[in-house]
């Protein structure tokens, strides 16, 4: 149950100005600039950030390499190091509400799901690593006699990490907790419109007794901060989720200076898949809406692309614009609301480009479309279904990342497949379906990351998440997210 004083009182609370963490310091920008916090709930100022340029990450990663280097945390035995991590958990958690409104605040999440998805999932997440990294054992290699082989685990060293303004506490715990409990030291750059509850866990990370220098902020923009984490030499690992146009050029600047390993999560197209013997139709609209709509789209797996079998096309897209109808839009604080507020302006106006594109073309919005609550001043857009689309629309091809779904018609299995792979990206997709043979085949057929069966989203951290084709490479969440922050060596010993 939400404490609704609790949220009220916070709705309007004074915030410190956030800095970065530096060596375990708190400290200004080198060159004292900051830049204001726009809310999306309003569009008003609510506080400041440091605004960080090159000299800054530089100190961040000289901070992080001897942190590393001294072993004063990747030398340290794995019980000590689960002990802070829980620690760190726990603080978040006793903390949880105020980084919900805080994160609400910044960056327009409805409150329901940003205190689920946001502070308690990282809770999770740091809690499901902290345990695991005492269960990381080495191997000994079915050798010859007279020689052993052992293989050790051993942390890469220093890890940046750009995360996005979606969902910053869950994204960013997906990164930080594996990293830090593999031994590796961090340099993270938040969001520059989604910065603060990540600053403030860090500060909760040195209160639970991490040391100085193993987990340092930086904020400021990604063409200063972000570009320097990605080139420097010290950096031995660059994990990123965004967008493909940044992921390319991470990539560029792996390969100009160290050959760092780069992991990238770069978004989706994702096909929702809606088959005439689906086990449940209402059910299949309710979760299909969910799907693409809350958050506002925001989603990196949105479901953002619905093929809905022709026999019951019209009657199912009919059922989700009255559902979506339903769905309410507006103060994210508010525990009714089902969709809150876009991140920006320019998100927001992006979107409804994209909207009008659609209707230029002549395709049909069937609902939603158009700005809301511009009054308030804040960033709010209405749930939108477009039909007509063809599978080669740019609105069937590019992300979006806002509240509109694309709906295009099928009517064979085999065109369901074509239509759902027939883009550059493969993070996400979904099929339902009563007949298990077809549910299986799909599973296999469809090219994507994670796929759902007659359901969309909720997969916990158990299971990996990662893409395939553009939507990136390596893996988030479950042990798998190890492998990209620790490194095999070999001992080939004579005896």
């Amino acid at each position: 149950m939400l404490d609704l004083d609790r949220i009220a009182a916070l709705r309007h609370a004074p915030v410190p100005p956030a800095r970065h963490i530096i060596d375990g310091k708190r400290c200004a920008a080198s060159d004292g600039a900051t830049v204001d916090v726009i809310s999306p709930v309003d569009g008003l100022p609510f506080a400041t950030m440091a605004w960080g340029d090159k000299a800054d990450a530089e100190a961040a990663i000289a901070a992080a390499r001897s942190a590393f280097d001294d072993g004063r945390w990747s030398g340290l035995p794995p019980a000590r190091r689960k002990a802070v991590l829980l620690k760190w958990a726990e603080l978040i958690e006793q903390e949880a509400l105020d980084l919900a409104v805080l994160g609400v605040r910044n960056n327009g999440t409805e409150i329901g799901m940003a205190l689920k998805a946001e502070p308690l999932s990282a809770v999770a997440t740091i809690r499901y690593y902290a345990e695991a990294l005492d269960k990381l054992y080495g191997e000994i290699a079915p050798t010859e006699p007279g020689v052993l082989g052992l293989v050790h685990r051993e942390p890469v060293g220093v890890v940046g990490a750009i995360v996005p303004w979606n969902f910053p506490l869950m994204i960013g715990a997906w990164k930080l907790a594996p990293a830090l409990a593999a031994g590796n030291s961090v340099v993270l750059k938040p969001a520059e419109t989604a910065s603060l509850t990540l600053v403030r866990i860090a500060e909760l990370a040195l209160d639970a007794g991490l040391p100085p220098g193993v987990l340092n902020v930086v904020s400021g923009p990604g063409a200063t901060v972000g570009e320097a984490i990605a080139l420097s030499n010290e950096v031995d690992v660059l994990v990123f989720t965004g967008s493909g146009r940044t992921g390319r050029r991470l990539l560029e600047y792996a390969a100009r200076s160290n050959m760092k390993r780069v992991y990238l999560e770069l978004g989706g197209k994702s096909p929702n898949i809606v088959f005439a013997d689906a086990p449940d139709l209402k059910e299949a609209v309710k979760v299909s809406a969910n799907g693409i709509f809350r958050n506002s789209g925001q989603v990196c797996i949105a479901g953002s692309r619905l093929l809905v079998e022709r026999s019951i096309h019209d009657a199912f897209v009919a059922e989700l614009a009255t559902f979506a109808q339903t769905m309410a839009v507006g103060d994210p604080l508010d525990p009714a609301t089902a969709a809150g507020a876009v991140n920006s302006l320019t998100q927001l106006e992006q979107t409804l480009r994209f909207v009008e594109e659609a209707r230029a073309a002549g395709r049909r919005i069937v609902t939603g479309g158009h700005r809301m609550h511009e009054e308030t001043g804040g960033y709010y857009m209405a749930p939108t279904i477009i039909t007509g689309v063809t599978p080669e629309d740019r609105l069937a091809q590019e992300e979006v990342f806002g509240p509109v779904l694309a709906v295009i018609p099928f009517d064979t299995e085999d065109e369901a497949v074509a239509i759902a792979n027939g883009t550059d990206y493969g993070l996400a997709a979904a099929v339902w379906t009563s007949n298990l043979s077809r549910a299986h085949r799909m599973v296999q057929r469809i090219r994507a990351g994670l796929v759902h069966v007659n359901t969309y989203g909720g997969s916990d951290g158990t299971v990996p998440l990662g893409g395939v084709k553009q939507s990136g490479n390596g893996h988030d969440k479950s042990l798998h997210a190890f492998d990209k922050y620790l490194d095999l060596k070999t001992a080939w010993i004579k005896l």
